[in-house]
């Protein structure tokens, strides 16, 4: 997953968490499960600076039975600026 990073404030953003939601899904399209995973946030991002990251988010093979698929749908962040 790519997310960029845009910091419209006019401090620096020291440090903070992203959070993925990755949704595992049956053939049917309906969502079994949540699995959350949490990462430190791309930092320091200047004021008016952008930053982009790339992360692999992965499950456990056991949490997608056959036919089913996973989904990262959700982030969220938190920051703090310094």
């Amino acid at each position: 997953m790519t997310l960029t990073f845009h910091n419209t404030g006019g401090s620096a953003v020291r440090s903070g968490t992203v959070t993925f939601g990755t949704h595992i899904i049956d053939a049917l399209g309906i969502d079994w499960a949540t699995i959350e995973s949490r990462v430190p946030l791309p930092t320091p991002i200047g004021p008016g600076a952008s930053r982009e990251e790339t992360w692999t988010v992965c499950v456990e093979e056991w949490r997608v039975p056959w036919g089913m698929r996973v989904e990262t749908r959700v982030v969220g962040v938190e920051w703090a600026r310094g």
